[in-house]
């Protein structure tokens, strides 16, 4: 006689694990890095280095101290790592990203239970809290390196005090293309660097193609919903249609605002965590609907030049919200005329 084996719901098998959910976000993400390292030189790659070694450290040292299961080995505390660590300037001292990935993955995550458990996306509280902490040296964006030049290790002169202490600062730093929309736009020809690469900003902006081309892997993956960052980068595309309509110059706004900043990183890599968004279709179109206005507003009519980070986090904390406005009627739910359910 076989036997039968009683369960409770949802009953669905997935091959699926963490780990190897985990491992594919990072080798989506490797194209970025190898942009990072292209770009700013091989500083950039130790603080990657160091940023995830930061995150898995602190989440072994965590789970020792507290005597519980060790997570690390799921590869989360990597992701969470190298996404914060993309969202640095090539020129912050080495301990920038090392207190805040401890920070993202002790306060943010483990303290709420670990993965799963956390109401914000790590990476994204961990990269406003060094933003407050040290404003300088997470808005000193520099020119992409000389390779011909000897550049390679430029940035290392950064290793202790930042961009202020490099001799040449002056030849080297620049505006992020965002702080131009304000002030008219941007010039068509700097829109294929920003999508390309060889603008100023952080590591994981730098080249929009390099994010797409892992973002896209995670859709044919079936990693992510293609809902969330679609609808996320279309809202910020029409919000720059309107506004550059409004001002005269339509094609001036429309592919910076979706090129340049953090847009692609955000919308394909932070607001899709599953732990952070809502749980149905309709809850995915409507967080990222929100986390499209609100980059929008910040970045057109707010203090910082970009938006994105503020708006994914703000979001993630209204996502119960939008799961119990939109919870899914359970199976067989028949409503009468007068309101009653069967």
């Amino acid at each position: 006689m076989s036997k039968y084996i009683v369960s409770s719901s949802p009953h669905i098998a997935n091959k699926r694990t963490v780990h190897g959910i985990m491992l594919e976000v990072l080798l989506a993400l490797s194209p970025a890095v190898v942009a990072s390292v292209y770009f700013f030189g091989f500083y950039a790659l130790f603080l990657e280095i160091l940023s995830v070694g930061a995150a898995m450290g602190a989440e072994a040292l965590y789970n020792l101290i507290l005597k519980r299961e060790q997570t690390v080995t799921d590869f989360s505390a990597a992701v969470t790592g190298l996404l914060l660590a993309l969202n640095l300037p090539a020129t912050v001292p080495f301990y920038v990203p090392i207190i805040g990935s401890a920070f993202a993955i002790v306060f943010v995550k483990m303290l709420f239970g670990g993965i799963g458990k956390n109401f914000a996306n790590p990476a994204i509280v961990g990269r406003i809290f060094l933003l407050l902490a040290w404003a300088a040296a997470m808005t000193a964006f520099v020119r992409p390196i000389i390779w011909s030049e000897g550049e390679a290790f430029l940035y290392f002169r950064c290793i202790v005090k930042g961009a202020p202490g490099l001799k040449d600062v002056a030849a080297v730093t620049t505006a992020t293309p965002l702080a131009s929309l304000r002030t008219g736009g941007i010039q068509t020809n700097q829109v294929l660097s920003m999508f390309l690469g060889g603008i100023g900003g952080s590591l994981g902006e730098t080249s929009a193609l390099a994010i797409l081309i892992g973002g896209v892997y995670l859709i044919v993956r079936r990693i992510i919903d293609w809902r969330v960052p679609v609808t996320f980068i279309g809202t910020v595309a029409l919000f720059a249609l309107i506004y550059g309509a409004a001002k005269g110059s339509v094609g001036g706004y429309i592919l910076p605002s979706i090129f340049g900043g953090g847009l692609f990183l955000g919308a394909f890599f932070m607001a899709t965590d599953y732990s952070t968004s809502p749980n149905t279709k309709t809850g995915l179109v409507v967080f990222a609907f929100g986390c499209g206005i609100i980059t929008s507003l910040i970045r057109f009519f707010g203090s910082y030049p970009e938006g994105v980070s503020f708006a994914i986090l703000l979001m993630n904390i209204v996502t119960p919200y939008i799961d119990k406005a939109f919870k899914p009627h359970p199976f067989g739910y028949v409503r009468k005329k007068g309101g009653q359910a069967k």
